[in-house]
């Protein structure tokens, strides 16, 4: 089961990329709200609709509740003089950029998102690229920020205040700091505590979204981890760790020939650029229509069975700091640069004895229907339920889980330490052979928890291939998240604004 072994913040890269990626909100960006570039649409991805889609706005009619939001002051205003001729100065007022569907995104939230993404890629040393490429690639990532956003309100995914709060204590207690602590030390190196908040808010709300609609799709067959096993015997167990970088230059769904051409087109110049001697990392920024664009492309070391054999492929042959060519997959051009190559250990080795659980359980997701007390209210009856012998834990899983394992009784299989979320995993070392918890709460949602029985595993052949499952299963995810965002941007209703 996918979401029960996925960290809650899986999507990031760790809380110090975090704390890299947000910046403070300065005095300056409401006036630079007023003269922000105007962003040139992208090239047409495909014909335009005859109809707006569904919820989306007229064309010729802007959103009355938006285009009458009020004036964004650049500063607080001095108090006018009492005399009526006293001169009023100008203050800068917030303007429709984007219509996503049925929603907006204005001038002044790129203005702000902007000073962030700027002072970000100065922390890590990525060279800025031109204002008005850097503007054009960050409302892209924000138009598809927001159809995720409604994706997700459509599918009564929310992560609400009480969620949000226990998220920030989690990176706090990951830092070894109280919140208080974390607060001030956020402030100190000039971060904007409620934008982190909301950052955060994001990030879980996206891994939430790709969860249901990615990674609970993926499958990996018996044949698939057989081949892998063979093909890791085969190069006699040496594991590697790549740290590559990449930049896309992605081509629309169902693309034409002539689009596929003009995306090709655009590709090889990015190539020539780079051939020339062009940064990496500033070319990403400014080209790359990966998420990972703004950070300059880095995808930071992972082991080598965890990228796609694509990519493996094309820096086989590459030294530490060459550009590979351009390789073309299902969701358009790539083209990557090797940074580092490392080893990473033997996987033969033996491994120690673990203890395993046979674990089951009910989940109850919380969302704009169901409360998180109603969730834990449900359970308790349930829990009743099975105390008293009026039904079975299968039985009620069957009928209540809002996992997949439910159509199984709400069977996990054998859990390995480190398999589940650490209050999942705290909860169920605490039980005995067939007792049931209370009420659980993770970043899932609340859950009931049956050990079913224990044993004490070499972890041998069993874990052997479940280490296989998952890297098999980290990699299709990676690939399908990428086809994912690129149907959710090719679907959405987008208008630019470019009139003063």
């Amino acid at each position: 089961m996918r979401n029960m072994r996925t960290p809650l913040l899986a999507t990031t890269k760790t809380v110090t990329a975090l704390l890299c990626m947000l910046g403070v909100i300065s005095n300056a960006h409401a006036q630079f709200a007023t003269t922000i570039i105007p962003v040139t649409p992208p090239e047409t991805t495909g014909s335009a609709p005859a109809a707006p889609a569904k919820g989306a706005p007229k064309a010729a009619a802007k959103p009355a509740a938006a285009a009458s939001k009020p004036a964004v002051p650049a500063a607080p205003a001095a108090p006018a003089p009492a005399s009526a001729s006293a001169r009023v100065e100008p203050r800068p007022v917030d303007s429709i950029l984007v219509v996503v569907n049925n929603e907006v995104i204005t001038r002044q939230e790129v203005a702000e998102r902007l000073a962030s993404v700027e002072k970000r890629m100065a922390a890590q040393n990525v060279q800025l690229p031109p204002r008005q490429q850097l503007v054009r690639q960050l409302v892209e990532r924000m138009i598809v920020e927001r159809a995720q956003a409604q994706m997700a309100k459509e599918n009564g995914i929310v992560v609400d205040d009480a969620m949000l709060d226990r998220a920030m204590q989690r990176i706090a207690e990951q830092n070894k700091l109280s919140i208080p602590e974390f607060r001030t030390r956020l402030e100190a190196e000039g971060m904007n505590y409620a934008s982190f908040r909301e950052e955060i808010r994001r990030e879980i709300l996206s891994q939430r979204l790709r969860e249901r609609e990615v990674d609970n799709k993926v499958v990996v067959t018996e044949s698939e981890i057989d081949n892998y096993l063979a093909a890791e015997a085969n190069a006699g167990g040496e594991r590697q760790e790549l740290d590559i970088a990449q930049i896309l230059i992605r081509v629309p769904e169902n693309a034409s020939p002539e689009q596929l051409a003009a995306r090709r087109e655009r590709a090889e110049d990015v190539l020539r650029q780079l051939k020339t001697g062009a940064d990496f990392a500033k070319t990403a920024a400014a080209y790359s229509d990966s998420s990972d664009a703004l950070s300059g492309g880095d995808l930071g070391w992972r082991p080598a069975d965890r990228l796609p054999q694509l990519f493996l492929d094309g820096v086989a042959k590459l030294q530490d700091g060459q550009v590979s060519g351009l390789l073309k997959s299902g969701n358009g051009f790539h083209i990557l640069k090797l940074v580092g190559r490392r080893a990473a250990g033997n996987t033969q080795a033996a491994a120690p004895a673990v203890q395993q659980t046979h674990v089951r359980h009910i989940l109850i997701k919380v969302n704009q229907v169901v409360t998180a007390a109603e969730a834990k209210r449900k359970l308790t009856e349930l829990k009743e339920r099975l105390d008293h012998g009026s039904a079975t834990f299968e039985e009620l899983a069957k009928l209540y889980s809002n996992d997949l394992s439910a159509s199984k009784g709400g069977d996990l299989g054998w859990i390995y330490p480190g398999d589940t979320v650490p209050e999942f995993e705290r909860a169920m070392d605490q039980l005995k052979p067939g007792e049931v918890s209370q009420p659980i709460e993770t970043p899932f949602g609340y859950h009931l928890i049956q050990v079913v029985e224990r044993k004490t595993d070499d972890a041998s052949k069993e874990r052997t291939r479940q280490a296989a499952r998952q890297a098999i299963r980290d990699r299709k995810i990676e690939e399908a998240t990428e086809d994912w965002m690129r149907q959710i941007r090719d679907r959405a209703y987008v208008e630019y604004r470019n009139d003063d």
